[in-house]
């Protein structure tokens, strides 16, 4: 009931707020007249934010409150692997080993927090992993698992996926009930602070954000967990300016992702706001970071970069959700799924009834996105290691085969060599010592 949506949380605000402004009418003298408005400003303000929380029904208990908003998951055991950045397996195995529980990691996963830092972009931010049961299991020792990249919304965190979205419980559940594969989820900060929405765009007078969520976190998670790399076997998805990443970002690097999630997301980008002279910690501002460059602009476009991408490209898979209330998204959504449908087979839609760009929007839509994408990267590893099986095989038919005609065209040598005649010796004759030459007499 007093949790931040709870109806009795309204009530005592707007009790509070009624208390002070009757303190301010009755009271004579001014200073607690001037007190009384001023600690009614309070409530007002509080009443106001709780609104707007209700409504996108983001935020639902105080601990997710206090935790998103401090940057800290909660729910499951971490380990502050900051000294990975040349991590290998080696070094976050004993990482792990010395940090956390292996039984509880083997029954729940592992959730851990590093520090990735882009060679080309230069960016340094949190990335979140979550490694799960399967990847502590002996069956699974050799197994190379698939990838969920997760895009946060702006203003937004990478924790927010386990304090609001709940992610890991979901998750967790669909994969006993046998409903989702496993895979390992990456979820990177996209903008480097909750004064910023860079969209995940390369901006061409500064951050270059695409590169570091699209490439170098990626890579990173390739070189250092046993993963598969980036392409057919990996994942991307977000919620709302997250989905217009993941959309973007699918297209864009085709090749690095098979499957992709778009969750109440947009399809053209918006307004940005960078820090200041693209630094760190600067100042936040808005612009169009492609007001001078349409041919930008319009690759940025997913709507239109969907009609362009070329045809000896493989377009992602891709899975949309909205709120069947918010009829900018259903539209965009509509929209961008037809335009889909001219390059591949199929394109799931997701609409949650009564609801618009809310949290109970991708909430809903989590389940039945982790159902289709981690099954979907599961058959992808199945069928590439039975193609790799294959391929072993036919190497292993073609290498004996050479190996036998090898062998057969050494015994005809040899039973040739002892079919043939004995040689005749080469003999010489001597040559006559004289001159050879006669006299004739008449």
């Amino acid at each position: 009931m007093l949790e931040p949506q709870g109806t009795l949380f309204f009530l005592l605000l707007v009790a509070a707020f009624g208390g002070l402004m009757v303190w301010l009418v009755v009271t004579k003298q001014v200073v607690f007249r001037v007190i009384a408005a001023c600690l009614a400003f309070i409530p007002a303000m509080v009443f106001g934010i709780a609104a707007v929380n209700r409504y996108y029904d983001y935020y639902q208990t105080w601990g997710a409150l206090f935790s998103d908003l401090s940057g800290q998951a909660q729910s499951i055991s971490q380990v502050t692997a900051a000294g990975l950045g040349k991590g290998t397996a080696k070094s976050l195995q004993s990482t792990i080993i010395g940090s956390t529980n292996a039984a509880l990691d083997a029954q729940f996963g592992l959730l851990f927090r590093t520090t990735v830092t882009g060679p080309r972009s230069h960016i340094s931010r949190q990335v979140y992993v979550y490694l799960p049961p399967q990847y502590f299991s002996k069956a699974y020792a050799t197994y190379r698992f698939p990838v969920v990249e997760l895009l946060h919304g702006s203003p937004g965190l990478p924790s927010t996926w386990v304090n609001v979205m709940d992610l890991l419980p979901v998750y967790q559940r669909l994969m006993l009930t046998g409903h989702a594969a496993p895979a390992v989820l990456v979820m990177p900060d996209t903008d480097g602070g909750m004064r910023y929405a860079l969209q995940c765009l390369n901006d061409p007078h500064g951050l270059q954000d695409m590169t570091f969520v699209g490439r170098e976190v990626p890579d990173w998670v390739a070189a250092t967990l046993r993963v598969q790399r980036p392409g057919m076997m990996w994942g991307i998805a977000g919620y709302s300016a997250g989905g217009y990443c993941a959309a973007n970002i699918a297209l864009q690097y085709a090749a690095r992702f098979g499957y992709a999630g778009v969750l109440s997301g947009y399809f053209a980008p918006l307004p940005s706001q960078v820090p200041l002279g693209g630094k760190p910690n600067g100042m936040p501002y808005d612009t169009n970071v492609f007001a001078h460059n349409r041919s930008l602009a319009l690759r940025n476009t997913p709507d239109y970069y969907v009609q362009h991408v070329p045809l000896g490209i493989v377009v992602p898979q891709f899975f949309l959700a909205v709120g069947a209330r918010d009829l900018t998204d259903l539209r965009g959504a509509e929209y961008f799924r037809q335009l889909l449908l001219n390059r591949v087979a199929d394109v799931p839609l997701f609409t949650v009834p009564g609801a618009g760009h809310q949290g109970v929007v991708w909430r809903d839509a989590l389940t039945p996105m982790l159902e289709w994408m981690t099954t979907g990267l599961a058959q992808q590893v199945q069928h590439y290691a039975q193609i790799a099986a294959n391929d072993h095989a036919q190497a292993v038919r073609v290498a004996a085969a050479r190996a036998r005609a090898a062998r057969v065209a050494a015994a005809r040598a040899r039973a040739a060599a002892h079919r043939l005649p004995p040689k005749t010796p080469h003999v010489v004759f001597p040559q006559p010592t004289g001159s050879g030459k006669g006299r004739v007499s008449g």
